[in-house]
């Protein structure tokens, strides 16, 4: 079984383990009426069913259905005979039911052994059953069955998938309200299947979910393991079959065989003196003359000896009553092996079962099928008792099928109908995520129109706002500096030690209680000097004065390197008379009334800022700061002569873009779904940063739950039903996507991150998650890469050259931690600037390390400026 999920060629691996493409179980959702047709599962019979599901607990009213005998000429005849035949019961039973519908959907039951390709696309590689046709074998008998419907003329059926009666009796039960992960059949033939893990299937692409595999395990055939129990009988058996050195394993099992089996061991015992007085007959002698209702009957506690007797002298025999008992024991023996033989292999699978799942017991409830299971009297309990003796460590419950599994294909068709239904109303819902090249093209250009209306003063949804800091680190830096790091109500004090090669950091991390961050701002400012005095002490830096990097993530308007307004508080601040204020002026007057305390304020900086500042000490090119986190922003170095508020023509500036707001003029409307509309209404800041709110970890997880409620609304997600915890605002976090998306996620681990959100979800709800959380991530990284890449295009054209090299410092916990959004955002903006070359560099420290260099950046350049 492994090596043919691996696709490893072995002798071994004579089971095909074909997948089915049947990835999803039936959710009580499904309704509708559905057509089923069973070509030989009974052997040379046909059956044809009108299957009507409803949305009760029972959910199937009794399906109406009739059964046509299938004629040896035609069993032995042409493809073309046989699909004929069978699309003209169908047409005759339609008719007789006087059943009309428009587009009937129907699930063909096919049980012979196929290469499947698809739901409705299946090759019989050979035929079964007794089952000769000429022209079928490596043929797609679900396109010859439509073809002969659409001879008949009579009746519009639209074939919607392809199902052996295995997988359809594994979709015909359920345990406690639950569906079988696994189907076995043992009737005229055998096969079992089972939901296996997508990604141990090399056969298909998808690695998410679990797929139904067809075992075909009647071919099994592997020498080293039958060799030791084929019997000269089983040998004789095989050689006098249809197909010579086929489906051995089945020809041990199957109950076209087993009679069979019977008669040639009571032959050879005839031939040796001990049955019948050493006397044969030529029924006895003629193949095919007991057959397995012969054999069901025999096996009988009750009525099995006056059977055997019945049977004996139907052949022609003259049995004594030591004859019938022994024959019982030929019966007996014959079915046990095959029994115990039918448990090994099915010990096999949950074994396998047990494994994959990492489960220490594997609780599991396996659907069975078929004669010899539903009417031989010790079959089932045998079966039972040796699969309890080879996996002590499943827990497994056997639930029989109620109709030989023709509901279960008419199930199949319905959850494929349902969901194809669900695919295109989560096409449909996705669409305007999926962004074109034209489209972001387009963003790009209107980032762009916006950056130069910023830096001219014009009105514009980018600030464009200079930083005065004039340059970036060149590596010649040198010298101890503070920084400060404040931006919510955990600060940092940091002792920065840039030496050859190297930034050596020491920080310590103190606390802003709430009564102080919501009290006057004198209280806010003393507070911070006091600790910076406490971290001077203990790192023996006491009467030193050092140069200080601020780093003050709040909303500003920068009048200089060392000069910033508060323009309002966040994050849930609001110390009084602090807003309007220069905070380095606050921050100084502070340390002047911390007697004997000096320090020289030299910078203050945003946090993106610093992430460029942080990652340009270690690469010369990077001249580009990205802030990708619970919010976003980011600054570049641009020409000062495009700068209208600051004089001066020569040199650079950093210009802080504060992107975030990008759009709030109604630019991005276009762009902009319902789900960002119902995100943006129920925000704080209705109709502001409407670039942030597509792209930042604020917003994501929201964006994707507002998304989530709109399916279930549609009953295309949780069979439809409205919980709680997905009416919960902010509930699914941004950190969700990040751990969904994780590549090598089972999709087990998937549903148990939702299911500790109080969502109860199946496999197929789970795998729509993934494809809602991969879409709003996606568009997130697009429009970030297209925002950059209107940068580095500008960039380079201010400087005149045909090809940019530049390097991005990044930080934030989006861009680090999701596991695809850096690699996206690196190919948008591959696309989008051909001509630029462009390297990302993740920031360690940008608010801290930040900080400090740009303090020593200016001390630098200071020092140039008075030599």
């Amino acid at each position: 079984m492994e090596q043919a999920l691996k696709r490893q060629d072995s002798p071994a691996n004579s089971v095909r383990m074909s997948p089915t493409y049947i990835g999803s179980m039936p959710n009580g959702t499904e309704q509708g009426d559905f057509l089923v047709l069973e070509l030989g599962t009974k052997g040379a019979s046909l059956r044809v069913l009108w299957v009507t599901l409803t949305d009760t607990k029972e959910q199937c009213v009794k399906p109406k259905s009739q059964e046509f005998v299938i004629p040896q000429e035609v069993m032995l005849g042409t493809g073309k005979q046989l699909f004929d035949f069978a699309a003209h019961c169908m047409s005759e039973f339609l008719d007789a039911h006087t059943l009309k519908n428009q587009n009937l959907k129907l699930g063909f039951n096919f049980p012979f052994p196929c290469h499947q390709t698809g739901l409705d696309r299946s090759t019989l590689i050979s035929w079964t059953k007794g089952f000769r046709c000429s022209g079928v074998e490596g043929q797609d008998v679900v396109q010859l069955l439509r073809q002969a419907i659409q001879r008949q003329k009579a009746h519009c059926i639209d074939v919607v998938a392809m199902v052996n009666d295995t997988v359809g009796i594994m979709m015909d039960c359920k345990c406690d309200s639950k569906f079988c992960d696994v189907g076995l059949i043992v009737d005229t033939g055998t096969n079992a299947c089972y939901m296996e893990e997508a990604r141990h299937v090399k056969a298909l692409d998808n690695d998410h979910g679990r797929t139904c595999i067809s075992i075909e395990w009647g071919s099994f055939c592997d020498e080293a393991t039958l060799g030791p129990v084929l019997t000269t009988f089983d040998h004789a058996l095989d050689c006098e079959s249809l197909d010579p050195g086929a489906q051995r394993f089945e020809k041990m099992i199957g109950g076209l065989y087993l009679g069979e089996l019977v008669r040639l061991v009571l032959v050879h015992f005839a031939q040796h003196g001990i049955l019948f007085g050493g006397c044969t007959s030529p029924a006895l002698l003629s193949q095919g003359s007991i057959l397995l209702e012969h054999v069901i009957k025999m096996e009988d506690p009750a009525t099995g000896k006056a059977e055997i007797l019945a049977v004996l002298q139907d052949l022609g025999l003259s049995p004594q009553v030591s004859d019938v008992e022994h024959v019982q024991h030929v019966c007996a023996a014959v079915c046990t092996r095959a029994a115990q033989l039918c448990a090994a292999a099915l010990a096999a699978v949950l074994s396998h079962l047990q494994r994959s799942r990492e489960q220490q017991t594997l609780h599991v409830a396996v659907a069975t099928g078929g004669r010899m299971l539903e009417k031989h009297p010790r079959f089932h309990q045998t079966l039972k008792e040796m699969v309890m003796l080879l996996v002590p460590e499943c827990d497994v419950s056997f639930i029989p099928s109620v109709d030989d599994g023709g509901q279960g294909v008419a199930m199949v068709t319905a959850v494929a109908a349902r969901l194809a239904a669900h695919k295109r109303i989560l096409e449909d819902t996705l669409a305007p995520f999926q962004l074109s090249f034209e489209q972001l093209k387009m963003v790009q250009a209107q980032m762009r129109t916006a950056m130069i209306k910023g830096l001219q003063g014009e009105a514009s949804s980018l600030r464009m706002l200079p930083t005065y800091v004039r340059a970036t680190p060149d590596g010649s830096e040198r010298g101890d500096f503070l920084a400060l790091d404040l931006g919510g109500t955990n600060f940092r004090v940091l002792l920065v030690r840039v030496v050859e090669g190297s930034v050596q950091i020491t920080n310590q991390v103190y606390s802003i209680p709430e009564h102080t961050a919501q009290g006057s701002g004198e209280q806010l400012f003393d507070h911070i000097v006091d600790c910076i005095v406490d971290f001077q002490q203990s790192q023996g830096l006491s009467g030193h004065s050092l140069p200080l990097g601020f780093t003050f993530s709040f909303p500003c308007k920068q009048l200089g390197l060392d000069q910033a307004i508060l323009l309002n508080w966040t994050k849930g601040f609001s110390a009084s008379g602090c807003e309007g204020q220069d905070v380095v002026n606050l921050l100084r007057e502070a340390i002047r009334r911390k007697q004997g305390v000096e320090l020289d304020v030299v910078a203050i900086v945003n946090d993106t800022v610093g992430t460029m500042m942080s990652c340009g000490y270690d690469d010369p090119r990077c001249e580009i700061g990205l802030i990708v986190g619970t919010g976003t922003n980011a600054c570049y170095m641009e020409e000062l002569q495009n700068v209208a508020s600051v004089e001066g023509n020569s040199g650079r500036m950093c210009i802080n873009m504060e992107w975030g707001a990008f759009g709030d003029d109604g630019t991005l409307g276009m762009f902009l779904t319902r789900f960002d509309d119902c995100v943006d209404q129920a925000s704080i800041n209705p109709g502001k940063q409407r670039f942030e709110k597509m792209i930042s970890g604020m917003y994501l997880g929201e964006i994707v739950r507002h998304i989530l409620l709109h399916l279930t609304s549609l009953g295309a997600l949780f069979r439809g039903q409205m919980t709680q915890s997905l009416q919960t605002r902010d509930i699914f976090k941004t950190k969700f996507l990040s751990e969904i998306e994780s590549d090598g996620l089972a999709l087990r681990q998937v549903r148990a991150i939702l299911e500790d959100l109080g969502l109860p979800l199946t496999s197929d709800d789970a795998l729509m998650v993934l494809e809602v959380c991969q879409a709003v991530s996606r568009r997130a990284a697009q429009l970030c890469g297209a925002g950059m890449a209107a940068v580095v295009e500008k960039m380079r054209e201010n400087r005149g050259l045909q090809e940019l090299t530049v390097s991005v410092g990044v930080d934030g916990t989006l861009y680090k931690l999701h596991p695809h959004f850096s690699n996206l955002v690196s190919a948008t903006v591959q696309k989008l600037a051909p001509h630029c070359k462009v390297t990302f560099l993740q920031s360690e420290d940008g608010s801290g390390k930040g900080a400090a260099l740009v303090t020593a950046v200016a001390c630098r350049l200071a020092q140039r400026a008075s030599v």
